[in-house]
């Protein structure tokens, strides 16, 4: 029964037997070779088609198992011309291709390989250059000037490795001027860093340090004031940073002394004065908003400095501020911006000192009020301490405002004591406003 049992695919299926015993062997390899013969592979296309005798050799070598089961193509490869071998021959023998040669790349293709330069340095992946290293970390710390005093430390240490010649010294002093001058609202910090790498770069060549070089470049755009100040409006407003940055500069830039504690430059004091003058020159809007911001920014230390020298350079400055807002033909906006830079003036640039802090009075001192609460009246205006015809009636409010919320209160109104699961409830607090509102109107009455 096991005899007839066949796990191969299609067992079972019914043959037919030959009648003659000799036909039966033949049956048998002709089976076997129909089913064990493979279709040979095509040939690459950049070889010599198989020839006559080459099939003759595989048949004498694979045996009937290699023979070609389809006669076409045997007639395909005895059908090859025999020019066509001999052109196939003669191009492999004339070519001048070889295995050896070097890679091929197009002209604009960029390969992918370590290169050396001249200077030894890696072609491909190149290291940063100092412009890019001084502007990456001005960016940061433009975006970040609270990181300033964490930063400045390691910002110094990387200039001091990257600083080696007279040339880089040259390269940093303008890269940092450039963006000092060129980034909104930046002359605070550049000043600071100037201050900073004045003292801590190490380099120092004989034609000069960090701060002589700086002062240096400064002083070329000096030279150029009474053009610039009637210049075209991209030459005014890059003139009008410079005049900014170096006000921040005086402020900042300290200069050591054996004898005494660091002293301010005093090149800059006179170059300031110099450049208000230029800027008064020509009173246009443009120029007369930067050196109101200029006198803001500097206008109290220069006049103790000018003081102490005995000098009335500040009365001079404030004389022609005042020609100026009757005689120059400047908007309404920029003389009212005038005005008020006088009247700062007049105030001592807004100080109080501390001694006369503690007998100060609303006569004597223009900052009295300037940190009591302002009310309003029923119609919506508003008033001060500082009101003559509601002095009565803010001390009144005043004394309520302490019935009202006693010392236990903070400033914020809320009482210190309390907890946040003390508050009071919304309908006490309503109940409570409606008193006190009834109050006041009693008392009116």
């Amino acid at each position: 029964m096991t005899e007839n049992f066949d796990r191969a695919p299609g067992a079972g299926r019914a043959r037919i037997k030959p009648t003659s015993p000799g036909l039966a062997d033949v049956g048998e390899r002709d089976a076997n070779s129909v089913f064990n013969q493979r279709e040979p592979l095509r040939q690459p296309r950049t070889s010599p088609p198989l020839t006559e005798n080459n099939t003759n050799t595989s048949e004498a070598i694979g045996g009937e198992s290699r023979r070609p089961s389809k006669p076409h193509q045997v007639i395909h490869n005895n059908s090859t011309p025999a020019s066509k071998v001999k052109s196939v021959d003669s191009l492999v023998n004339t070519s001048i291709l070889s295995a050896n040669a070097p890679e091929f790349f197009p002209s604009s293709f960029s390969p992918n390989e370590e290169s050396v330069s001249e200077d030894g340095s890696d072609g491909y992946y190149t290291e940063a250059t100092l412009a890019e290293l001084v502007e990456e970390f001005l960016s940061h710390l433009n975006s970040s000037p609270g990181s300033f005093e964490n930063d400045i430390e390691h910002i110094a240490n990387m200039l001091n490795s990257w600083v080696t010649t007279e040339e880089t010294l040259q390269e940093l002093v303008e890269l940092i001027y450039t963006q000092s001058t060129l980034i909104p609202n930046f002359s605070y910090t550049g000043a600071r860093l100037c201050n900073f790498l004045s003292h801590n770069l190490a380099l120092s060549p004989a034609s000069g340090n960090f701060r002589q070089l700086l002062l240096k470049r400064c002083q070329t755009e000096y030279d150029q004031r009474d053009v610039a100040v009637r210049g075209g409006a991209e030459t005014q407003k890059k003139f009008h940073a410079y005049v900014l940055f170096l006000g921040e500069l005086y402020l900042r830039l300290e200069v050591k002394s054996a004898k005494g504690p660091p002293s301010r430059a005093e090149i800059l004091l006179t170059a300031l004065r110099e450049l208000m003058n230029a800027l008064f020159s020509n009173p246009v809007d443009g120029n007369l908003i930067c050196a109101v911001k200029l006198l803001k920014l500097t206008g109290s230390v220069l006049e103790d400095t000018w003081k102490e020298s005995g000098k009335s350079d500040m009365d001079q400055l404030v004389q022609r501020i005042e020609n100026i807002v009757l005689d120059a033909q400047c908007s309404r906006d920029v003389k009212q911006m005038l005005l008020r830079l006088v009247e700062l003036r007049s105030s001592n640039w807004g100080r109080v000192h501390a001694a006369a802090a503690a007998d100060a009075t609303p006569d004597n001192d223009p900052n009295y009020f300037m940190n009591e609460p302002t009310f309003y009246t029923a119609d919506g205006t508003p008033f001060t301490a500082a009101d003559p015809e509601y002095s009565e009636k803010y001390q009144e409010i005043l004394d309520r405002e302490d019935d009202y919320f006693p010392e236990g209160y903070e400033e914020n109104g809320n009482e210190s004591s309390f907890n946040d699961e003390d508050e009071m409830d919304p309908e006490i607090e309503e109940a409570f406003e409606k008193f006190c509102l009834e109050s006041e109107r009693k008392r009116r009455q």
